[in-house]
This record gives C-alpha cells, structure tokens and sequence, in this order.
C-alpha cells in the first residue's frame, strides 16, 4: 500500500499544471520565460494573477489528495504519512513528465500538510502572506513557511508531521537557493516583476 500510494503520489506531484496552463491559455512556456520556473509565481508574472492563482490551487491539491487518502488510511502511521507526502513534493521537484526537473515544492508542500497539520499551517501562511505583502518577495515567505512550520508543530506537541515538516524545510531551502542568494545581494525579483 506504502508503495502503490507513494508511486501515485509522485505521478500525481509531475503533472506541470503552471506549464499546462500557461501555454494552453497563454501560449507562453514559463520554462523559457521569467524565471524560467514552473510555478505560481513565474506563471502569475507571465500570464496573470488569475492563472497564477490557478496553478497554486492545482500544485495544492497535488498534495492534498494523496495526504487525504494516506490520512483516512493510516492517520497516525508517521513513516507512511511521511514516505506518500514525499513522494508527491518530490514528484513536483523532479518531474517525470519535465525530465525530473520541476518547480519549488511549496504549494505542493502546503497541500501535504493540509489534512495533517491544518492549524500550525495557517498561522505559517500568515507569516508567509505577511512578509510577501511587507516585502514582496515570495520567496521570502516561503522560506518563513517551511522554516516556521516545525517550530510550531514542536511547539504544539503533534510529533506526527514533525519528520515531514523537517525534510519539507530542507527541501524548499535546498530548491530556494538561488532565491536566498539573490536576496542576500539584493537582487531578488518581487512577485509581479519580470
């Protein structure tokens, strides 16, 4: 079950939406475009605020429907959650359909802890959103996100997405690191600059 449900996590976590959306509506690749990146932000810079807000919504729920199956099947099992919630931030890092390249994991990431962590992910979003909205850096926020997220969890006691919560941060930070360079030397884009 571990391995059928993992295996369609990550399947599920491939599917580009930001690249589907952006050239069926658009007509723009965002791999060649902006940042050059498949995800919300690039495709909001490129097509819109609508359809950038419609790739977060689908990159989302790459990770909440595998979580939300793994959940009504093994809801305090941590080495299952944690493997299938992997499995699907993984499959939106490295793409089999984009030769396992992908976007940054955060939505999909936001979408895996959804059904496991719901209350310690709203208030990290709030700092994520308000550190976007003071600074205008989306990576900025996002990096608050991941970064807040198992604090939180150890702060509350729920150990459960504790290990998933620690190798998301990991993940993000490591998919983020050109972002994190560019804002130490000042050069990082804000959210609707080109």
């Amino acid at each position: 079950m571990t391995l059928l449900l993992s295996f369609c996590a990550y399947v599920l976590g491939s599917i580009p939406f930001g690249l589907i959306l952006a050239r069926t509506f658009c007509g723009i690749d965002p791999r060649t475009a902006g940042s050059g990146n498949v995800g919300s932000t690039n495709v909001a810079r490129l097509c819109g605020k609508k359809w950038g807000f419609m790739t977060l919504v689908c990159d989302i729920l790459k990770g909440v429907i595998p979580m939300s199956i793994a959940v009504s099947l093994a809801d305090q099992d941590t080495v299952f959650l944690t493997t299938v919630g992997l499995a699907a931030i993984i499959g939106h890092l490295h793409s089999c359909f984009l030769r396992f390249r992908g976007g940054k994991a955060v939505a999909t990431s936001i979408g895996v802890l959804i059904p496991i962590a719901f209350w310690q992910l709203i208030v990290s979003a709030l700092i994520c959103i308000m550190l976007i909205w003071r600074s205008g850096f989306v990576s900025l926020g996002s990096l608050a996100l991941v970064t807040v997220m198992p604090l939180l969890l150890a702060f509350s006691g729920k150990w459960s997405p504790f290990p998933l919560s620690c190798a998301i941060f990991l993940l993000v930070l490591h998919s983020h690191r050109d972002n994190i360079r560019r804002l130490l030397e000042g050069r990082e884009k804000t959210w609707l600059k080109k």
